[in-house]
């Protein structure tokens, strides 16, 4: 009940309390199984999805305390580029700005191995940069399983992401259609997320049918992560 009042207190004291309702941050997956088409598919489909209708009226729902969104790439163990770094979604010119960002941004060279635990410490230690902000969210997209670096479940279990909730969005393996194979491919992906990725109050598993289905995918994912937030989900 004493944490219950003291959230409440702190949400009608506004934006000299608290600057941010939450902070999201999005690590795209740009290791070796993801050609320059994917690329720009992933970085197109995210511009586009924060500038779905839906999307921005979520993002702008509160403006004094607004989302602030953190954007990068991963791949190996030492490849992680930030393309957008911590800003405040205060107006719709800022999302506009977002999406220039991101259909602008080329493709470093990197590891083409994937690295998901190192992906998850490097968007931890992002957050962890922002807290003012009342909730901590971590996204990750992938296309396959980790293959070098820690194992995701470590860091998933670790002190690294305490307080953070971990999100993924599983992009279906392009495989030859045979059957139900494809489906057979997508739902090991989202299994193998749920099990050793996701982590924290209200996660989830996204999944997205290739690539072309990414921006979809995305819209989905963002309307769901930015509904409104339970008390006991903020961070006093």
């Amino acid at each position: 009940m004493v944490r219950a009042l003291g959230l409440i207190a702190l949400l009608a004291a506004g934006p000299a309390a608290a600057e941010c309702r939450q902070a999201l941050a999005l690590g795209l997956d740009v290791s070796g199984s993801v050609d320059a088409a994917e690329y720009r598919l992933q970085l197109d489909g995210l511009a586009a999805a924060l500038l779905d209708p839906e999307v921005q009226a979520a993002l702008l729902t509160t403006p004094s305390a607004p989302v602030s969104l953190m954007v990068y790439e991963w791949s190996g163990p030492a490849d992680q580029h930030v393309i957008l770094d911590w800003t405040a979604i205060t107006s719709a010119a800022t999302i506009d700005t977002v999406a220039l960002r991101l259909h602008g941004s080329d493709r470093k060279a990197a590891d083409p191995s994937t690295a998901i635990g190192s992906a998850l410490l490097a968007g931890a230690a992002a957050l962890r940069r922002v807290p003012q902000c009342w909730r901590h969210v971590l996204d990750i997209s992938g296309d396959g399983l980790s293959n070098t670096g820690p194992a995701p479940q470590q860091i998933r279990d670790s002190s690294a992401l305490q307080g953070i909730t971990v999100n993924a969005l599983a992009i279906a393996p392009e495989v030859p259609v045979a059957g139900d194979r494809r489906l057979g491919e997508a739902g090991a992906l989202a299994a193998y997320f749920k099990a050793y990725v996701i982590r924290g109050p209200g996660a989830f598993v996204e999944s997205a049918d290739g690539f072309d289905a990414y921006q979809a995918a995305m819209i989905r994912k963002l309307k769901r992560e930015l509904q409104g937030l339970n008390l006991a989900d903020l961070h006093p």
